[in-house]
């Protein structure tokens, strides 16, 4: 595969997550399992108790993660989750780190 077809592949989604997801290891958990996956991107609690992220990486890559977040974390209560894509040109991420609250 060459470089112009792997870069085509990836895609950026913005993603916020409502219910218990703060004061759970819950931010921390996503940046160990966003590194598992191979995404990169960011993520960080929001002042109304929600979290967001901002996930970069293939397709599959992206879906997996979207499911763990909604459901693979144990003490978390996930109520709602809401996924919108990022339209490109978005900028590229060479990790995935945890960012402060905003």
């Amino acid at each position: 595969m060459d470089s112009d077809s792997r870069q085509a592949a990836i895609e950026t989604r913005l993603v916020r997550v409502h219910g218990r997801v703060q004061g759970v290891g819950y931010r921390y958990a996503c940046v160990q399992q966003a590194r598992v996956l191979g995404l990169t991107g960011w993520v960080r609690n929001r002042m109304d108790d929600s979290v967001e992220a901002m996930l970069q990486g293939t397709p599959g890559q992206l879906a997996r993660m979207c499911d763990w977040m909604r459901d693979d974390m144990p003490a978390a209560l996930v109520e709602r989750m809401d996924v919108s894509d990022v339209p490109a040109p978005f900028p590229r991420f060479d990790r995935f780190e945890q960012r402060p609250t905003l």
